[in-house]
């Protein structure tokens, strides 16, 4: 089998930072090549080095593709070459149908005019291809991010690909998605398609890859061959994170209090498509020093219940209760659901959570500004000395608290939003999807902060796509199906077996 790619002592800097130091990598054709390390060794920025999103003259060595080496300018000379990459950032334009979407820059013309018909059929056999049955003409606005990402995916395919690279391609999926997508993975490498995948899913890795490069620090530390021998994760978790990690969740004594915190015959409609009930009379509750999971399938409601409670900032009409310690709250907007203890972390830290232009200092301090305070004047002295607080406590690694949260990786930008949310003194904390796109180091860091949030008294109630997260850190656990409660379980008797099999026994496909 032939070598497609080889990248040789790749060098690059930021600002005096290196962020690789002498990488080499070599892909063969037709196989599934995976990249693993922790966030920030450097993988994304390897393969942006590839791409041509850093072009040619950036980063020190050689890009040899195809026999030839490349000196690609920008990221439109890598497509040429069949090289395409779907960043772990989305790069649909929201407004625009999945059709328009899929064939931006590339539409489908004859005689000058788009021809819609020849367009959408195209569209309907590249989401099949995806696992999706939604209209072409959907807005990509009214998708979820879960199926943002599949059209994303598609997208690619619809473009002559010789080597598909996919940076956290399951991040947002569930596990039903990502199936989907691995099992289209490995068909397109039957037909020869070569790909490199960048993923903190060791268990998907182990399953499709079959060689595997892992970067730490900026450098290459270890190559495998899956083919050869048999590669365990914990060999892999080694070699990223340089030490064993015999436990993925913290240890944790739970000392669970009375019911804190109450939602009851909880009904919301779709925002554009009123007739439509999104969540349907849901009902649960979660005690003081209580973690309370809720699990379910992409497109089950969860985000939607968890945006709707949260100051009403998903839906329309409606209706329900919130209680808390047992007096009903009013959060019919954000600054009323922040004032009487609710936070959300929402699924989308990029998009929603984080203003990525801002420093560290100022994202934390966001959601409590009244705090620090003085006739509408921020005191910087008590800004700064809350930012270097939670930098400590939360252990968020930067140069410094003044360093802009688009520069810093996933699992520090998590911590920054999980500390903005801290310092709004909250008593329920809402956590949708709190891991994505972070690897299992920074992972476990995360999990030691919300068992110290429940330590402190609050209730946690944690939205995962992940089974064994919600089954490692949860005391109980919802499932939810098409907008209803489905089945409730105590964290110590639930299995990935017992929540499909509730969601199954309510109409899943």
């Amino acid at each position: 089998m032939d070598t497609i790619l080889e990248m040789r002592g790749i060098q690059k800097s930021f600002g005096g930072v290196k962020a690789l130091n002498n990488v080499n990598l070599s892909v063969r054709e037709g196989q599934i090549h995976a990249i693993c390390g922790e966030n920030g060794a450097g993988k994304s920025t390897l393969m942006k080095i590839l791409s041509g999103v850093y072009p040619h003259g950036t980063y020190e060595g050689k890009v040899v593709y195809r026999g030839e080496e490349r000196k690609f300018a920008g990221i439109h000379d890598s497509e040429r070459a069949g090289i395409i990459i779907i960043h772990q950032e989305l790069a649909l334009v929201p407004m625009l149908s999945i059709t328009e979407n899929i064939f931006l820059g590339n539409e489908q013309a004859k005689s000058g005019v788009i021809d819609w018909e020849s367009s959408y059929a195209r569209t309907r056999q590249l989401l099949a291809k995806v696992g999706l049955s939604d209209s072409p003409d959907t807005p990509v606005v009214t998708l979820g991010i879960g199926k943002q990402q599949l059209v994303e995916i598609a997208k690619a395919l619809s473009k002559e690909v010789k080597l598909l690279i996919l940076d956290e391609p399951t991040a947002s999926l569930n596990e039903k998605d990502s199936d989907t997508l691995l099992t289209l993975l490995m068909e397109l490498r039957e037909r020869g398609v070569t790909a490199i995948i960048i993923s903190h899913k060791l268990n998907e890795i182990s399953r499709v890859a079959d060689a595997i490069t892992v970067i730490r620090d900026g450098s290459t530390v270890d190559e495998l061959d899956c083919k050869a021998q048999a590669i365990s994760e914990d060999r892999i978790i080694k070699a990223m994170v340089g030490r064993e990690m015999n436990d993925r969740y913290p240890p944790r004594t739970p000392q669970i209090g009375e019911t804190m915190f109450q939602v009851s015959d909880w009904r919301v409609r779709h925002p554009s498509q009123t007739d439509r009930i999104v969540i349907k009379g849901v009902n649960f509750h979660a005690k003081r020093g209580e973690v309370v999971g809720i699990a379910g399938l992409m497109g089950s409601g969860r985000t939607e219940l968890a945006m709707s409670v949260f100051g009403r900032s998903y839906g329309k009409s409606i209706s329900g209760s919130v209680r808390l310690n047992g007096k009903e709250v009013d959060v019919s907007t954000v600054p009323k659901a922040i004032k009487h203890g609710l936070a959300y972390v929402t699924e989308d830290r990029k998009g929603a959570g984080l203003i990525l232009e801002d420093n560290i200092k100022q994202n934390i301090s966001l959601a409590n500004l009244k705090a620090i305070s003085r006739f509408t004047v921020v005191d910087e002295h008590k800004e700064n000395a809350i930012a270097l607080d939670y930098k400590q406590k939360l252990r968020i690694r930067c140069h410094d608290i003044r360093q802009k949260v688009g520069n810093l990786s996933g699992g520090n930008q998590q911590k920054v939003v999980l500390s903005k949310w801290l310092y709004s003194a909250p008593e329920v904390l809402i956590l949708d999807e709190p891991t994505r796109g972070i690897d299992v180091g920074a992972k476990y860091e995360i999990y030691t902060i919300i068992n110290q949030a429940a330590n402190d008294g609050k209730c946690v109630v944690m939205i995962s796509s992940e089974m064994p997260e919600l089954l490692g850190m949860c005391d109980r656990i919802y499932v939810m199906n098409e907008g209803s409660i489905v089945g409730e379980m105590p964290g110590a008797e639930a299995s990935q077996e017992k929540i499909m099999r509730a969601i199954m026994r309510n109409g899943a496909n």
